[in-house]
């Protein structure tokens, strides 16, 4: 019983590795539109977990008008609105340099932080600010590889630069949202919920498209690959997910998310047979160094 308090940021760095298989799990299904391979996972995770969901409706029920508020407001910013405008983001590759928008998009940490800050009222100490730098210093030299984003200044750049900046707030403030839910509700009854509440609201969006793409007339090998994001980079990444938030702080949350990075780079290494870099094997050092930091300090900053 001595390291179950480790459980929880290891519950949080396992699901950001998983996450960063995603890109690789997706390439099989570039030809299915965007929307419906979301509406398609969240409907199967969904059912997936349905039992949890009964087994957790006396928590729905009593569930709090601001608890509401805070599963809708994850349901769709980090189930919908994330993913939609970092992909809007992406489609901008050609008058934006790529690195710009996944840089906008680090800004994710620094909302999450301040949100948990003023929402949750979660202490901000020097302990945790050193580590947090360090961490996001780390996950900048990870990502950006010793070299420095090129920035353009046309409308183009304008637009991509703030899609990414949005998609950084739907996540950052999903994390401190959910933090929030997870007071009322157990982490499987999150999960469920709010899949569930994905797949509807996604589902409602696409019929006011008035569009007719929407088929489950998918080939063998895309529905595997749907169904191995399913227990994979979904669902069983976002229960992982959620049973680490409910253990740990918000502020704590965000930066343990930045093993995505250092883990998409090891990813690189094994599969696409590249090199670290002198910068990156900094980068990840700090980033690990200061997550074991903040993981000893888990239970000096948790409020009772």
């Amino acid at each position: 019983m001595k390291n179950v308090k480790y459980l929880g940021p290891a519950a949080i760095v396992l699901a950001a590795v998983l996450w960063s298989f995603d890109g690789l799990l997706r390439q099989n299904l570039s030809g299915v539109p965007s929307l419906q391979v979301v509406l398609l996972e969240h409907a199967i995770g969904a059912l997936l977990l349905t039992p949890l969901l009964f087994k957790g409706w006396e928590e729905v029920r009593s569930l709090s008008h601001r608890g509401w508020v805070s599963v809708l407001w994850v349901s769709i910013f980090g189930g919908i609105l994330g993913t939609f405008f970092y992909t809007k983001a992406l489609g901008y590759v050609n008058y934006i340099d790529l690195s710009v928008v996944v840089l906008l998009q680090k800004f994710q940490p620094f909302f999450a932080i301040g949100l948990a800050a003023a929402l949750l009222r979660e202490t901000l100490t020097k302990n945790y600010l050193l580590c947090a730098v360090t961490a996001i210093g780390g996950g900048y030299l990870l990502t950006f590889n010793n070299g420095f984003p090129s920035f353009s200044v046309n409308n183009e750049s304008l637009i991509a630069g703030l899609m990414a900046l949005c998609a950084a707030f739907a996540w950052g403030s999903s994390t401190v949202l959910g933090k929030h839910a997870l007071q009322q509700l157990s982490f499987f009854s999150l999960t469920a919920l709010r899949l569930w509440i994905t797949f509807i609201v996604g589902t409602l969006m696409l019929a006011s498209m008035g569009t007719k793409a929407f088929s489950f007339d998918l080939t063998g090998s895309e529905w595997a690959a749907l169904l191995t994001i399913v227990i994979s980079t979904g669902t069983v990444a976002l229960f992982i997910y959620y049973y680490g938030l409910k253990h740990v702080l918000a502020t704590h949350a965000t930066i343990y998310e930045l093993f995505w990075p250092l883990s998409a780079v090891l990813i690189d290494i094994f599969v696409r047979d590249r090199t670290l870099t002198a910068g990156q094997f900094l980068g990840g050092a700090l980033l690990i160094g200061a997550s074991i930091l903040l993981s000893r300090q888990q239970q000096t900053d948790k409020k009772a």
